[in-house]
């Protein structure tokens, strides 16, 4: 999923299993299967090439060179070996300055919002009665996509709002990806979330219990839970293959005839009926998923590379 107009979300991954961007920010850093480095180490980044930036903003930082430099995976025995010897009080400054590192990729991932699509244009030129000038912004098979979009596939069930996404969770029988583990979705990620050290009600949160209602009142278990998952934003959907939580489908046109059989879900109960469209009303609202590709909206200075 993209991290694009991520800022208006609740849910984060594909199972919820995070709840802010910067909690979900912290994650891959210590994923055995992404960055796979240890919070120590990287405190040990922080103070070598960006302290006077970090105290700039979080004030005085704690005292770490006198920690052991270890780039491996959380996963090491030598580095849980290591962090079982450190002081309580320097396991507590490492981690306040991991989450401080986790809060400010986040403040820049809120800079990071979809610009101005085809769609868009198209909108607020019918919301200004120009019917004219909307019938120059999408083509007839484009306008036959949106109509079979919000009316008989469906989509809108899941894919509504600004961000075409509800931000819930959905089986929609996506099969199992061949050679990884079984993958129970929102079943399991209810539990991960709750009991996520960086979650809404953790220390280490700005948010007031009060702001934490999505955490606290969510559904936590259930058959209907298995094998949903998050629906993500089909703005530049066109732009993002594969497909699925998995990549299981590398085409939207494989995404759409899944949608059109609805075939049973590997576990769990499928939210989809058949829809029996035709090969032109696929391609029809492919088209019309085009028009949401979009430039980002954001100043040019956050788009350089490092």
């Amino acid at each position: 999923m993209t991290i694009i107009g991520t800022a208006y979300s609740p849910w984060f991954f594909w199972d919820g299993r995070k709840d802010s961007q910067w909690a979900q920010a912290l994650g891959p850093m210590e994923s055995p299967v992404e960055h796979g480095s240890n919070r120590t180490y990287y405190a040990h980044i922080i103070d070598q090439y960006y302290r006077a930036e970090y105290e700039s903003i979080f004030g005085d930082m704690p005292e770490v060179s006198h920690l052991p430099l270890l780039r491996g995976s959380v996963q090491s025995a030598e580095v849980r070996a290591a962090r079982k010897a450190m002081s309580t009080e320097d396991q507590e400054n490492v981690t306040w300055i991991y989450v401080n590192m986790g809060k400010s990729i986040a403040a820049y991932e809120r800079h990071l919002i979809p610009g101005e699509s085809r769609f868009d244009q198209y909108v607020e030129a019918i919301l200004n009665n120009d019917n004219q000038t909307a019938k120059t912004i999408l083509t007839s098979d484009e306008i036959a996509g949106l109509r079979l979009f919000i009316g008989e596939a469906n989509c809108t069930n899941c894919h509504n709002g600004p961000l075409f996404t509800n931000n819930d969770f959905h089986n929609t029988g996506v099969p199992t990806a061949e050679g990884l583990p079984d993958d129970i979705g929102r079943a399991g990620g209810t539990q991960k979330v709750l009991a996520d050290e960086f979650n809404c009600l953790s220390m280490y949160s700005d948010a007031e219990p009060d702001d934490c209602a999505e955490l606290r009142y969510m559904v936590t278990d259930g058959h209907q839970l298995e094998r949903q998952f998050k629906p993500p934003s089909l703005r530049n959907v066109a732009e993002r293959g594969p497909y699925m939580h998995a990549g299981q489908f590398a085409t939207l046109e494989e995404v759409l005839n899944h949608y059109n059989t609805a075939p049973p879900a590997p576990a769990g109960h499928s939210e989809l009926e058949t829809l029996n469209l035709t090969e032109e009303q696929i391609a029809q609202i492919i088209d019309f998923l085009k028009t949401l590709d979009s430039p980002i909206n954001t100043d040019a200075q956050w788009l350089i590379k490092p």
